[in-house]
């Protein structure tokens, strides 16, 4: 398969990746890519019959928690500490006039 991987292939990808390669940079790019393919060839080639597919190698479950409420209106708690308040809101000076 690592024949397909071709100068136009390498100047794509190039391209893509926003690189500028130089001559023997693009050489070595398509022996690597070669090698790549050639290796995902051989693994098409592996008996995986009776294995289970998966997406993780660790068991994945919901981690999410239920959706609560976990505090209530604190509002006046929360007021009893301000300088001033106005309207149930901390009342602060004017910055500009």
């Amino acid at each position: 398969m690592a024949n397909i991987i071709n100068d136009e292939t390498i100047e794509y990808v190039g391209i893509l990746a926003k690189l500028e390669l130089s001559d023997e940079e693009k050489e070595q790019a398509k022996r690597d890519m070669g090698r790549m393919l050639d290796y995902i060839d051989k693994l098409g080639e592996l008996d995986t019959e009776g294995v289970e597919p998966m997406s993780h190698i660790f068991p994945m479950q919901n981690v999410f928690r239920e959706d609560g409420i976990t505090n209530t209106d604190t509002r006046g708690e929360l007021l009893a500490n301000a300088p001033e308040e106005k309207d149930g809101m901390f009342a602060v000076p004017r910055t500009f006039e």
